[in-house]
């Protein structure tokens, strides 16, 4: 006669418990077993999406990279990448060549060759690049802390937006915007942000006060600068100092949200028109001043994107798109349809039609006869949230919509979708990393449970412990 013991309580928890965490590692595991080109989302590296249409010619893309304290990923290194009109990828320069940890801007310049932004801890390389053979022609190294930008002015000085600038004797931050002679070696003009700026804008001095991330010659002896944190674009006059323009203010997020890499266009009635990534209100918009105000006249891809950092108006009227955290650059009709596609992990930056020149050569959306809003269609969705399916922060967003934990829910699915995609590997898609983290919050809440249940005999262990030490 055989007999049946019962399971305890504690026992069908533990298997329940096991079960979940496995369950919830398990998509994580199958992709980092998956080959890169096996289709599943997150998995892929540099390599075409949609192609509808082929480029007119070349794009190079600016990859940021990720370090964090020093410490790098030779997965996810700094990149400049060469892309052919049919999205095959032409060359890949890595930014240990310069000693770049971070790359940032890269511009095209008439004599065809490449001026590239890079940093490190220990300071900021500007370097002319030739595609050709992939060797600098010139370098500069200055200790500045950080820059995102820097534009060459038609007599080969160098106009660079300096941020991170933080004076500590004085408790103050120098953030500004600077030419630099390279023939003679000095400053030769300046623009301090403190001394035209409150300084108590976006909460005060602090060591990234501005975040100034771009800068443009727009014209003779007029600039046009982001400083991002202000939420505003400015063109700065080079001989009175004044602001002659400035679209959007400090902390009013319906016009701008932490913008990246304004471009200044004309309309054909003569109107400064202004083409924007709004990143943090992951969209791209353009705005045009009429009778002393800005008009939104177009925006595209609200919630699709995620976190662009660049637009540039291309003469066929089209649109080029950085979309940083969804790791692409696409190429977007004025109505929204995509069709040039190229995923660029990991994070890039600002993406060049090198044919085109350096950034926007096109017609304004006024000057096309399209205005509104419009979503994004045509992907070939290799990431996760770039097609039609939906990342788990937008799930999240889209889940709880129109309840009364809306407002929680929108600030939880806004924090993740801008940390993670800065920790999640490049192979892991969104909804697995999620079920890596839901399954480790399962596993510590298991073990502090059984910390709990055993405390007794923990307790008594301890005891035993301390009693052997003390008769030795």
């Amino acid at each position: 006669m055989s007999v049946t013991l019962p399971v305890s309580r504690r026992t069908a928890a533990r298997v329940l418990a096991a079960l979940v965490v496995v369950g919830l590692f398990a998509p994580a595991a199958v992709q980092a077993f998956t080959p890169a080109d096996a289709g599943t989302p997150g998995t892929v590296g540099l390599e075409a999406g949609t192609i509808d249409r082929e480029a007119n010619g070349s794009t190079v893309v600016a990859i940021q990279g990720f370090h964090f304290q020093g410490q790098g990923s030779q997965k996810k290194p700094a990149r400049l990448v060469s892309v052919a009109s049919d999205g095959d990828t032409e060359w890949v320069y890595n930014g240990s060549n310069q000693n770049a940890r971070w790359f940032y801007d890269v511009d095209p310049l008439p004599n065809g060759n490449l001026l590239v932004v890079g940093t490190n801890p220990d300071g900021t390389t500007i370097a002319e690049l030739d595609p050709e053979t992939r060797e600098p022609v010139w370098t500069e190294r200055f200790d500045f802390t950080d820059t995102h930008d820097v534009d060459m002015l038609p007599n080969g000085d160098l106009l660079i937006a300096n941020m991170r600038q933080w004076n500590e004797s004085a408790d103050r931050s120098d953030d500004r915007v600077l030419v630099y002679n390279r023939t003679t070696d000095e400053v030769v003009w300046e623009w301090t942000f403190r001394k035209h700026y409150p300084n108590d804008t976006d909460g005060g001095f602090n060591e990234d006060w501005t975040h100034v991330n771009d800068v443009d010659r727009i014209a003779e002896g007029q600039y046009l600068v982001s400083p991002r944190n202000f939420d505003q674009a400015i063109v700065i006059n080079r001989s009175t100092k004044d602001i002659d323009y400035r679209l959007g203010s400090d902390g009013n997020h319906d016009v701008l949200d932490e913008q990246h890499n304004p471009d200044w266009l004309v309309s054909e009635d003569g109107d400064p028109t202004i083409l924007v990534a709004d990143s943090e209100n992951d969209r791209v918009v353009e705005y045009e001043l009429r009778d002393g105000e800005w008009e939104l006249t177009w925006e595209l891809g609200t919630g699709q994107l995620s976190w662009p950092r660049d637009a540039d108006r291309l003469p066929n009227g089209n649109t080029l798109i950085v979309d940083s955290l969804n790791h692409r650059v696409i190429e977007v009709t004025p109505r929204g349809e995509i069709v040039w596609e190229y995923y660029a992990t990991w994070g890039p930056y600002d993406a060049e039609r090198v044919a085109t020149g350096d950034g926007s050569n096109g017609p304004t959306m006024t000057d096309q006869g399209v205005t509104g809003s419009y979503r994004l269609y045509g992907s070939a969705g290799l990431i996760e949230g770039t097609g039609d399916s939906l990342t788990f922060s937008a799930a999240v967003q889209n889940t709880f919509a129109g309840t009364v934990v809306s407002g929680p829910a929108t600030e939880f699915a806004d924090t993740w979708s801008g940390v993670t995609p800065w920790i999640r590997p490049v192979w892991m898609g969104s909804w697995a990393f999620a079920g890596v983290v839901a399954g480790a919050v399962v596993l510590l809440g298991w073990l502090f449970g059984e910390v709990i249940a055993q405390r007794a005999q923990i307790r008594a262990g301890m005891r035993r412990a301390v009693e052997d030490v003390r008769t030795r």
